[in-house]
């Protein structure tokens, strides 16, 4: 099943998709069901979204009920999760730049409040240097987890969707980075395994908060629907292919992630209590494709107009113009 949220009326509306594709409001679904209707997709993930009785009922009734018509004002599918939780350098292509591998998943950590819903603008002010596109697969938890294997992880997955992960590198290496000398008597071994040195008295450590530069208003389109879990045999074998304005700039697939989405959500479970609603974005996957060698980093937003696609099998397409916004 697909489910999503639109705004209508000037309230958030959870929809679910017809055999035709188009919303229905969830709540005429239900009623014609006789069921209870959740008063939004977060609540359906923590509840009713689990009962194969609640959703067998919605299934049959979907096509029992009017399609929403006319333009669709799209939200996120899960509009206020309590964390967004980001999968960095999970690539293999990606992972050959880096000095040494950490050996487990790199996370940071995304706002609700970046969230922004199929067809609204990515807003980008030129003075942020290199803003680019991060076309992904992510996933919305299902129930309270800590502590998965890898074995149960995807079991706590309520279901699917696309995000784009659109960072900042001017603003990560700008406002967001620092860098600083530690004193010999403060430099712990553990501060430098992870680069490399360059001499007996390096000393400097390099802080990068990722704030700012993957967390500014509009840098998390997604959706604009959430496929359930069951609709996904494996999503670690999915195709992704993004393109600007119907040009294909990145070309991959999941199977190149350098940590399988089994991986992200155990390991993630080890650090942060996972909340039904919850989204986790797995990385990237930008192979180059035609003139654009380097995939989405060819592509500066900042400097260029147009719509940003992103298809991914069997979950969907998510599509977001950019604007340019006044600098600061």
């Amino acid at each position: 099943m697909k489910f999503g949220t639109i705004n209508l009326n000037g309230r958030p509306c959870p929809v679910v998709a017809g055999s035709d594709g188009a919303p229905r409001p969830l709540s005429d679904v239900c009623e014609m069901a006789g069921v209870a209707a959740p008063a939004t997709i977060l609540d359906l993930v923590g509840t009713a979204g689990d009962d194969s009785t609640w959703r067998d009922a919605v299934a049959a009734n979907v096509d029992k009920t009017k399609s929403i018509t006319g333009p669709i004002d799209w939200a996120a599918p899960v509009t206020r999760p309590s964390k967004i939780i980001g999968v960095a350098f999970n690539n293999r292509e990606l992972v050959k730049k880096a000095h040494i591998d950490p050996g487990v998943p790199n996370f940071f950590l995304k706002p609700p409040s970046a969230l922004t819903g199929q067809g609204h603008p990515i807003c980008v002010d030129p003075a942020w240097g290199a803003v680019i596109p991060e076309p992904e697969v992510c996933a919305v938890i299902g129930r309270r987890t800590k502590n998965v294997s890898e074995e149960d992880a995807l079991s706590c997955v309520f279901g699917y969707s696309i995000m784009n992960d659109v960072t900042s590198h001017g603003l990560k290496f700008g406002k967001d980075s620092i860098a600083v000398t530690y004193d010999p008597d403060m430099a712990r071994p553990e501060f430098y395994k992870w680069r490399h040195l360059h001499g007996d008295d390096d000393r400097d450590a390099y802080y990068v908060y990722h704030t700012r530069s993957k967390g500014t208003d509009t840098f998390g389109p997604m959706g604009p629907w959430l496929i359930t879990r069951d609709e996904v045999a494996d999503p670690n074998d999915l195709k992704v292919v993004a393109d600007i304005d119907g040009e294909v700039f990145a070309e991959d697939h999941t199977s190149n992630y350098r940590f399988s989405i089994q991986a992200c959500i155990s390991e993630a479970s080890r650090y942060f209590t996972l909340e039904p609603g919850d989204v986790i974005t797995f990385g990237t996957t930008g192979k180059g494709k035609g003139r654009f060698p380097r995939g989405h980093k060819n592509i500066l937003l900042g400097e260029i107009s147009g719509t940003i696609g992103i298809q991914v099998e069997k979950i969907g397409r998510l599509e977001n113009p950019i604007v340019h916004i006044g600098r600061s």
